[in-house]
């Protein structure tokens, strides 16, 4: 948000956490705009949207950004509550995040952002919900990009790899079997981005009308050859003896919850 006005944009913060989204445009002056909503609620999202078109008279970009992981978990042991949380923020969410804006977007000839995940195209033991979400934001950005192209607007999908958050490091590194699951990544995709790097990249894909920004790039090869290179990974996880130790650590602890 702060690049963004920095660069002369209009800013409206749409968050859960009202004061956190007050404390976020105060430091932003008058062109920021500070708004209460749950994306889970499709009602208030779309009032959400109505009050930013009256308070700056058009809408020109809207950015899906609202994430949340789930609890480690494999299929078979997790709480299907959370498998419906995880899907109703990252997914409808992002939904209900688009689809009142795009009547605008579409008359001002703008740009929408949905932000997908490289574990959008991850294996996902463990952490399903959160893979499948991403991949199926991934798939709604596509269409979008699509569709608005023939009435002369436009989309694009973020793909972030590990971005330092208090999501992240609450999942990765202040969780034991997470710090186990991030260390199956290789390098060069442990890589990790600050918050701030992440936010000029899906700002500067927003200048050029960008149809995919991947951060960090070393993710790109992975998005350009995951066909055959899934086929390879999944095997050796599937075969994986430390895997299969540490997914029966996980469904351990799941079912003593």
């Amino acid at each position: 948000a702060k690049i963004l006005c920095d660069r002369g944009a209009f800013v409206a913060i749409i968050d859960v956490d009202e004061a956190s989204a007050q404390a976020a445009a105060s430091t932003l002056g008058m062109r920021a705009l500070a708004i209460a909503a749950d994306v889970r609620d499709r009602a208030a999202m779309a009032e959400a949207v109505a009050r930013v078109v009256a308070a700056f008279g058009r809408l020109d970009v809207v950015v899906a950004n609202a994430g949340v992981t789930p609890e480690p978990a494999t299929v078979r042991t997790m709480d299907p509550h959370d498998f419906d949380r995880v899907m109703a923020v990252n997914l409808d969410g992002c939904f209900n995040t688009v689809h009142p804006a795009l009547d605008h977007i579409v008359a001002a000839h703008g740009h929408v952002v949905v932000v997908s995940s490289c574990a959008s195209f991850a294996p996902g033991m463990a952490g399903s919900p959160y893979m499948m979400s991403k991949a199926a934001v991934e798939q709604f950005g596509r269409a979008l990009r699509v569709e608005l192209a023939a009435v002369g607007a436009s989309a694009g999908i973020a793909y972030f790899g590990i971005v330092e958050t208090e999501m992240t490091r609450a999942a990765m590194d202040e969780d034991d079997i997470g710090r186990e699951l991030d260390g199956f990544l290789p390098w060069p995709l442990n890589v990790r981005i600050s918050a701030v790097r992440a936010a000029t990249v899906l700002a500067d894909g927003i200048a050029r009308r960008a149809s995919q920004t991947i951060a960090p790039s070393s993710w790109e090869p992975y998005a350009l050859l995951r066909g055959a290179v899934n086929v390879v990974l999944d095997a050796q996880l599937a075969g994986s003896a430390k895997m299969h130790d540490l997914l029966e650590r996980v469904e351990r602890r799941a079912e003593s919850r």
